[in-house]
């Protein structure tokens, strides 16, 4: 298996959880993994990217433009910036929500989910909108969107990863009193990627 999977997002979002969560489930298969992240002028606010090489060998963290097999994006406009990553026929899972990076704030520019969206249906294959919102406020906190995504994700499988091993991860990886919490947003995102 190789898999190049980029997360993007805004700082504040759980994007390098994420990633680590998505490194950990391959590594505990068996894979080399290999991932690096790109963090904006903000801890909270800024454009967070992460890439996550997975694979028998994997030499460079940097996911090359045209090869990432799915983009995992936290928010609708980070998706389309990102775009030129993806892979022909790669998958775009995305939130619904917008959260304004500092970048698009201090320009002033118009920017709405709804055309982000529009662009991105256009310009995919296969585009996933998950309304991240909904599915955390079901879970019990807006704190899980990133583990909502994961879950979605994995029920897919154009991760690699399946459900189970993306619980596993999970529950070795999260503080023991937010397990319960993390277990219901993958459940619900799962279901949001049954599609």
């Amino acid at each position: 298996m190789n898999k190049n999977c980029l997360l993007c997002g805004v700082g504040g979002q759980g994007v390098v959880l994420a990633s680590r969560l998505i490194a950990f489930a391959a590594m505990e298969k068996g894979y080399f993994v290999r991932t690096t992240e790109t963090i904006g002028m903000a801890q909270r606010g800024g454009s967070v990217v992460s890439h996550v090489r997975i694979g028998d060998e994997v030499y460079s963290p940097q996911i090359p433009e045209g090869t990432a097999d799915v983009i995992l994006a936290f928010e609708p406009g980070e998706a389309v910036r990102c775009l030129p990553y993806l892979k022909k026929g790669g998958m775009v899972i995305a939130d619904r929500k917008i959260v304004k990076p500092v970048t698009a704030s201090l320009g002033g520019d118009a920017y709405r989910a709804e055309d982000m969206i529009s662009w991105l249906e256009k310009k995919t294959g296969k585009l996933l909108v998950v309304d991240g919102d909904e599915l955390c406020r079901k879970a019990g906190s807006p704190k899980v969107l990133n583990v909502v995504l994961l879950g979605a994700a994995s029920q897919t499988g154009v991760l690699g990863i399946t459900p189970d091993e993306m619980l596993d991860a999970v529950r070795k990886n999260v503080k023991e009193k937010y397990i319960e919490l993390n277990e219901r947003a993958l459940m619900l995102g799962r279901e949001a990627g049954g599609m």
